[in-house]
């Protein structure tokens, strides 16, 4: 048996199984990587760990664009916890304004993108070709101008003049700063034996479909540090298949250790583009780029400070909780030019898709569309994991407020962006080789910034004291499977047989000292199923109470109601056919809080009922759209049942 085949299956067996540390493989047995120490701290059960997948610094175009000066390596201090100046800065180079997490992260991500790496480096490295070419000079002295040709001129796959014919110019030049985000990654990654923080290398591959700018992003997210001699970016790749393609050429099928997941984001952006169903022909896609997507893009993004992604109230859905963070335009293009803004369509939702993958394996044998769940920041500041919803809160940047030479009067960013989410793994320790085994078996939840506690395990056995049980995550393992996975086999293959059970535990988030987290209010399972008459979907309460009577002031943000800090259940599905395909996941709630726009209102002394205290830039507090209260939450990846599974 090969020494690869080993560390799979290893990854594969029962958590009960695995022993303390120094029996996990490490990174050193896959080739040509670098040696690291056993971690001293693994837990055979897996726990959480939280960080940031999505995160631009100033060799994102965009984000050197609107004042960004942070690069990969100054990102990585500051997920580990060390204060990090931030735009705009003063004339002796010093920033004005300096931001530190509350709580380090666990991991992240560096995620650039790669489709102007080069350009970027031409146009601020004198002395290379086309640094005095006529792009560059706008660049330098008209930025935002910048942002907008330069990005357009990328979306549509096509390269600047200046890289040269074949664009060998620009890729010549892109060689640098992928060694800088490499080399940020490998330094930040501790090796030592305390495993303290994990740093993956990434990139981002950022399309754009259509003459409204549909996003068709996605974060490319490695294994270990062997990766592609270049990224792969749009513009040398535009089509989601040859990218995928090229992939595994590159990476996954060249035998040397190289491994692979793409996450699609911003999915609310996408207008209905970012999963298709048809090929440009119009013909219906078929199994082979169904298994292509199954096989890459096994997560997907929810939430992120551009809105979130999984449903939206009057889009497919009546779901009462799906008026969180919504956004009203269905593309990039609508934000910056109002004749381009379409509504937005149910094709854009996670939890639609979800429900399509089902009808796409019926046809195809195959579920393209089968995802775990992230969340992530998208930052372009270089903050990972910079997630409070606080007065202060300084925006993300990208397709935000730019903040290049001075602060933005009033507010720091649009009034329907948000701080962002964050990424939550279930692994046995902080490395990369256990992490990013829990990407690609899906085992993963994102939350809305909160560091609540998400797990979901799904059987046919469950007793209805397993929350009160010690053994609740090895027994959730030993009877069922975890979130991310298929049920297992029906005990019965005839007649109507038991349904699924479904154990489900949620922490508050723990907080820090002199501001803890926030209770929670109840947990639900979200079902989809197929069935003759076409998809469906249920949302029953299982945990908690939505009438606990929690509530918070408008006029300071002072919470009220009950401290709940756990929830839990076993939940059988009353509605259960066994001949219906499905998927369940879990979404967490909290009780009330004030958004960060609120808080922000209330710190500058605005009252809409005296227009005297609006000062300049404050009027979206008394905006029709303001939603001064919101309820954070987690969501669980799904667990999918299959007519087959007896």
């Amino acid at each position: 048996m090969s020494i690869r085949i080993q560390l799979t299956l290893a990854l594969l067996v029962a958590p009960s199984i695995v022993s303390a540390a120094g029996a996990f493989a490490s990174e050193a047995i896959l080739e040509g990587t670098v040696p690291r120490e056993a971690c001293i701290e693994r837990h055979a059960q897996r726990r959480p760990f939280f960080g940031d997948l999505h995160v631009h610094t100033v060799l994102s175009l965009d984000a050197s664009t609107m004042g960004t000066r942070n690069r990969p390596a100054d990102a990585y201090r500051f997920a580990r916890g060390e204060e990090l100046g931030i735009q705009p800065y003063h004339s002796d180079g010093t920033p004005i304004r300096s931001i530190r997490l509350s709580r380090p992260l666990d991991f992240a991500a560096v995620t650039d993108h790669a489709e102007l790496l080069g350009e970027w480096n031409t146009c601020n490295t004198p002395g290379l070709p086309g640094h005095d070419s006529w792009v560059c000079r706008v660049y330098r002295n008209y930025p935002r101008i910048a942002f907008f040709y330069m990005n357009y001129t990328s979306s549509q796959a096509r390269r600047h003049d200046f890289c040269g014919e074949d664009g060998s110019i620009c890729l010549a030049a892109s060689r640098a700063p992928w060694t800088e985000i490499q080399e940020a990654a490998e330094q930040a990654y501790d090796r030592t034996a305390s495993c303290s923080f994990t740093a993956f290398k990434a990139y981002e591959w950022t399309g754009g479909v259509g003459r409204t700018g549909n996003n068709f992003h996605r974060n490319v997210i490695f294994a270990n540090d062997v990766v592609p001699d270049l990224p792969i970016s749009f513009v040398d790749q535009p089509i989601l298949t040859d990218f995928w393609a090229s992939l595994g050429r590159s990476c996954s099928d060249a035998a040397h250790g190289c491994d692979v997941v793409v996450i699609p984001h911003n999915s609310n952006l996408s207008g209905g583009l970012m999963f298709q169903t048809e090929r440009p022909d119009g013909t219906p896609i078929q199994a082979d780029e169904a298994r292509a997507r199954a096989r890459y893009e096994v997560m997907v993004e929810i939430m992120q400070h551009k809105g979130e992604s999984e449903c939206m109230l009057g889009v497919g859905t009546e779901d009462e909780l799906c008026g969180f963070e919504n956004l009203a335009m269905s593309s990039f293009a609508g934000r910056f030019m109002a004749f381009r803004a379409e509504p937005p369509m149910p094709r854009q939702f996670v939890r639609h898709i979800l429900k399509v993958g089902l009808e796409q394996e019926r046809r195809l044998g195959v579920n393209p569309f089968k995802f775990g769940i992230i969340a992530s920041t998208d930052t372009h500041l270089g903050t990972p994991g910079h997630v409070n919803e606080s007065a202060d809160y300084p925006g993300h940047g990208g397709a935000g407020k730019p903040a290049e030479d001075e602060l933005p009067v009033g507010f720091p960013d649009h009034l329907d962006f948000n701080p962002g989410g964050l990424a939550g793994l279930w692994a046995e320790e902080n490395s990369r080789t256990s992490l990013f085994a829990a990407m690609k078996r899906k085992e993963s939840f994102g939350t809305s910034g909160p560091r609540m506690v998400v797990r979901l395990f799904g059987g046919w056995s469950y007793s209805d004291d397993l929350c009160a049980s010690p053994d609740f995550a090895k027994l959730g393992y030993t009877l069922g499977v975890p979130m991310g996975s298929d049920l297992m086999a029906r005990p019965t293959a005839d007649g109507p047989g038991p349904g699924p059970v479904f154990a489900v535990s949620a922490l508050a988030d723990p907080g820090v000292a002199g501001a803890p987290g926030t209770p929670l209010q109840r947990i639900q399972i979200i079902k989809g199923w197929l069935d003759e008459d076409g998809t469906h979907e249920a949302i029953y309460d299982v945990a908690g109470d939505p009438e606990n009577g929690a509530s918070v002031s408008l006029d300071t943000c002072e919470a009220r109601g009950p401290n709940v800090r756990s929830l839990c259940s076993v939940w059988r599905d009353p509605d259960f056919d066994p001949a219906e395909p499905a998927f369940y996941y879990a979404r967490v709630i909290e009780n009330p809080t004030c958004r960060w726009s609120q808080r922000l209102c209330i710190a500058s002394g605005a009252q809409c009922g005296d227009p005297g205290t609006l000062g300049k830039g404050l009027e979206p507090c008394c905006a029709e759209e303001h939603q001064p209260i919101i309820q954070e939450r987690g969501w669980t990846s799904p667990i999918w049942y299959r007519p087959d599974q007896t």
